[in-house]
Formats: structure tokens, sequence, C-alpha cells
């Protein structure tokens, strides 16, 4: 099981919750070696990849968009696992709902967004899939009440996501 000392939470905790959040998914990186490959699936538990799922939609999301979370190679990682279900199963029904909706998207034109391309074609891809943008906006809009609802869920459920020493 992977250990956080009980001093990191209750720093990050006070730092707010996505700290709080970003303690758990810095360990996981760490153990997985940085990158998420197929050999590394296995060293977390389905919590743990949902939190780190999250921790990653996030960050893409609220840096570049759907565009960019998909082309950094984060489209199946988020829309082929259970991750909007397992949301949903937290009690981030809303959140769910946009990941779902995102889904939709993702699934009808998944060959076109994951295909390599030229910077310029990357920032094209902002215009020629303007339906995330409803979605992008609705999530940052939300992100804070998101964020803190993940945080206590893991807080109230600490032993799923982590040894706490």
């Amino acid at each position: 099981m992977i250990e956080i000392t009980d001093a990191a939470l209750r720093n990050a905790a006070g730092e707010g919750m996505d700290a709080f959040i970003q303690v758990f998914t810095d360990k996981y990186k760490e153990v997985i070696g940085g990158e998420l490959t197929a050999g590394c699936m296995s060293l977390l538990t389905g919590e743990q990849h949902t939190l780190l799922a999250y921790q990653i939609f996030r960050d893409e999301v609220m840096d570049g968009g759907f565009c960019q979370l998909i082309q950094n190679g984060y489209g199946s990682y988020i829309f082929a696992n259970p991750f909007a279900k397992v949301m949903r199963l937290w009690g981030v029904e809303d959140f769910s709902k946009l990941v779902y909706r995102a889904k939709k998207i993702y699934d009808a034109y998944r060959d076109d967004l994951e295909r390599e391309r030229t910077d310029d074609e990357f920032m094209a891809m902002y215009e020629q899939y303007e339906a995330f943008d409803e979605l992008e906006e609705e999530f940052l809009e939300k992100e804070e009440e998101v964020t803190a609802l993940i945080a206590g869920y893991v807080d109230e459920h600490l032993d799923a996501f982590a040894k706490i020493v």
C-alpha cells in the first residue's frame, strides 16, 4: 500500500483541497515512474487511478481544455475507463454528467482527436471542436466545488487511497 505521512496531509489540507489531493497524486506518480503505461497500471488500485485521473483531468482541462487532455494522451484513461461512473458513486453527479457529455464527443471523433498533429493543427482543433467549449466553461466555473467534493470523499475514505503513517 502506498504510504503518505499524516504531517504531509495536514500541511496540504491547510493549503487547500487541490493541495490535499495533490499529496496523493504526486505519490501515485512517483510509484508509477511519472508515466502511465500498461506495465504500471497494476501498481495502483481503482480508487487511486480514479483520483489520479481527476488530477490529470483537472490540470489538463484548466490549462488547455479537452483538446489538450486528449492530445496529451489521456483521452482513453479518462473516457474509456469507468471514471465518470465512479465520480457519480463518489457523489459528484454534476461532474459525472459533464464527463459523460465530453465522452460522447470523444467517442464520435476519437480517431481524429487522437491523431498526431503539428502545432498549427493542434491550435486549429479549438475551432474544430467548439463542442467542448461549453463543457470547459462549466468545469472551470465548478472546479473548486468539484475538487472540494472529491477531497471530502478522499478524506472520508483515506484507507482506500493510501496508508497514513
